[in-house]
């Protein structure tokens, strides 16, 4: 029987060893001793995205600061499955949601894009991180998806990878249903991203852009306009339930292509 999880989860930094003492961030130990009321002796999970999770005994340095040792290895290390979120700017509070549920179910990457018609506020990547952290601490995660900074549509487009697929959220609706199309595509065993656009939908030339591409499959999620939030949870959902780990559990770190 696997070890049991601990109730408190923190991701850190630093490399996980038996023995080895991590030094815990300011905020993480204020967390520990004033939110929490752990003390020394106490017990708690660690994991850093690369040495899996460890379960790590609580001591006090000082007033202020604490340090964590592990010293049981309880969950070993695995990827999530390769599929990178390409999603538009938009309003700062429903990308916030949007990076935390991503981080939910299980994306490797998040790559905010700028789109011709993207109108929203400069995006918060300290605030956005710290939003992926808290999902994989609470969720039982040993990894966190990688934030990349924005760039244009275009940019990301020119330079795409040709093995990559793209899940194109097509809300003109002329694309097939996402999960009959993706039970066709599902065979292909190859990497993917899901693309959802702004508020104001996609331009008419990146529409021309993304269809003309090999890589592109444009899709349908239903009859009903979403809101481009709700659009990136739904498609995310889909292509896990198709494409993903959902029916046969986590993917070895091991099994991933390099």
């Amino acid at each position: 029987m696997p070890p049991m999880r601990e109730h408190i989860r923190l991701y850190v930094n630093a490399p996980l060893c038996p023995g080895e003492g991590v030094v815990l961030s300011r905020e993480q130990a204020h967390y520990l001793r004033k939110v929490m009321r752990r003390s020394d002796g106490d017990r708690i999970g660690l994991f850093n995205g690369r040495d899996g999770e460890w379960r790590a005994i609580i001591q006090t340095q000082g007033k202020q600061d604490c340090t964590a040792t592990p010293h049981e290895l309880i969950q070993p290390q695995t990827a999530t499955p390769d599929l990178w979120l390409i999603c538009a700017l938009i309003k700062r509070t429903r990308l916030e949601i949007v990076a935390e549920k991503a981080a939910e179910l299980g994306v490797r990457e998040i790559h905010p894009v700028l789109t011709e018609y993207t109108n929203a506020p400069p995006m918060k990547v300290e605030r956005l991180c710290a939003i992926t952290i808290e999902a994989a601490e609470q969720c039982g995660l040993v990894s966190v998806p990688k934030l990349l900074a924005p760039e244009k549509l275009q940019t990301i487009l020119d330079g795409w990878p040709a093995e990559r697929r793209i899940l194109f959220c097509d809300e003109s609706g002329a694309g097939k249903a996402a999960i009959i199309a993706l039970q066709s595509a599902a065979r292909e065993r190859a990497p993917w991203a899901v693309l959802t656009g702004p508020e104001g939908g996609f331009s008419p030339a990146e529409r021309a852009r993304l269809l003309s591409m090999p890589q592109t499959l444009a899709v349908s999620l239903g009859p009903r306009i979403l809101r481009a939030d709700t659009a990136a949870i739904s498609a995310l959902a889909l292509w896990q339930s198709v494409c993903g780990d959902w029916d046969t559990g986590p993917v070895a770190l091991a099994d991933q292509p390099v």
